[in-house]
């Protein structure tokens, strides 16, 4: 299977419906495409989520490959130009529901992957750890296996994930790191009343509105070394008070913070609790957080690792990408406990879209840097 074709697999792919968090044979499809390569497949079932990680050799270097086969709903199917799961190629263009996001990049890593053992290249071990649960709340996807593979001592020594990373042309863009984050809950409860008593009331809504002020008014830092600034978002508020003579009981906010290595998660969640102690101080009220930090920052340093994924890039590209750590989460997040990681894929711009499309020939430029990538890699690391 040597000569696997990366565009036919990632058609097959798509037309798995894989709307998190169901499979629809999509994980099968992935684990018989490895197991003829020549992989020892695992699958790892963690509630209702299909994971699969396999393993081709035993020795060490083991370059991983990350990925997921699960996608996000449609959304409107009637606007889309072709059915989201049919897989068509248009003039080209290969439309549909993770065409993009990112089946394209399992089916690329995959075809190279049949290049590199056919031609005798992998002087160590090729693995893939590949997850049904990216798009959703992803608590039991890759950080479930990324635990039970630390708890076995599995060794991961650098790892790909193939996020659509690449933002206005293929390859102007590689991940090496991400900026953490945090989502709050807030709720504010007070004591109902009439507006024309408030001595009998406790109005929880300007003691949100305080609260809110003070965390924005903090600049939370002025951006970290290959990291942008820090920021703070408040995404809702809620009363919910149907009527114009009523002091609610309650009031309800929630917020997100993204940040970089000057922050970890913990402290900003305490330091959004001090200033919710400070805002509720005279008040009869009270006020309960729940933070959830479902990711801290981290940076991959440039060094033998980095400069071998541009150089992939560049001979196929002919640019040298941007090492970024711009955007939002990803599954790097969980492997980068295991080791050094960095996100290497399509351009994103139409992820999570109305036709969702990536051209073949991108594809198969993919698919062409992460043959050039595996080979280089164990030349570099076995070398070393």
């Amino acid at each position: 299977m040597s000569d696997l074709d990366p565009v036919a697999l990632t058609q097959a792919l798509i037309r798995r419906p894989s709307v998190t968090p169901a499979d629809e044979g999509a994980m099968d499809l992935v684990e018989r495409t490895l197991t003829g390569l020549g992989f020892a497949c695992r699958r790892m079932r963690f509630g209702e989520i299909e994971n699969l990680y396999a393993r081709y050799g035993t020795a060490r270097p083991n370059l991983c490959f990350a990925g997921h086969t699960d996608v996000v709903p449609v959304g409107d199917a009637a606007a889309w130009s072709r059915e989201a799961f049919a897989a068509e190629i248009v003039d080209g263009v290969l439309i549909g529901r993770g065409a993009v996001d990112m089946k394209s990049a399992v089916a690329a890593f995959a075809a190279a992957a049949g290049k590199a053992i056919a031609a005798g290249q992998v002087k160590g071990s090729l693995s893939f750890l590949i997850t049904g649960d990216e798009e959703g709340v992803a608590t039991h996807g890759t950080k479930m296996v990324v635990e039970a593979l630390a708890a076995e001592g599995e060794i991961l020594d650098h790892c790909i994930v193939g996020e659509p990373t690449s933002a206005e042309s293929f390859g102007d863009m590689v991940k090496i790191g991400r900026r953490g984050s945090i989502n709050v809950e807030i709720k504010v409860d007070g004591i109902q009343g009439h507006v024309a008593y408030p001595h009998r009331a406790a109005n929880p809504v300007p003691v949100l509105i305080r609260l809110l002020a003070a965390l924005q008014a903090r600049v939370l830092d002025e951006g970290y070394t290959d990291f942008q600034p820090s920021n703070l978002e408040v995404t809702t508020i809620d009363v919910g008070n149907p009527t114009t003579n009523l002091i609610p009981a309650a009031a309800r906010a929630r917020l997100n913070i993204r940040f970089n290595p000057a922050h970890k998660g913990q402290e900003l969640a305490d330091w959004i609790q001090a200033e919710a102690d400070k805002a509720a101080e005279g008040f009869p009220g009270s006020i309960t957080l729940n933070p959830a930090i479902s990711g801290e920052a981290f940076l991959t340093e440039q060094g033998p690792f980095t400069a071998l994924v541009s150089d992939a890039v560049k001979d196929v590209a002919g640019i040298a990408p941007d090492l970024s750590t711009t955007g939002g989460t990803s599954d790097a997040r969980f492997i980068r406990a295991l080791c050094p990681v960095v996100e290497l894929g399509l351009v994103g711009k139409t992820m999570h879209s109305v036709d969702e499309r990536a051209p073949v020939a991108e594809i198969r430029q993919l698919q062409a840097v992460y043959e050039r990538l595996i080979a280089r890699y164990f030349e570099t690391f076995t070398a070393a």
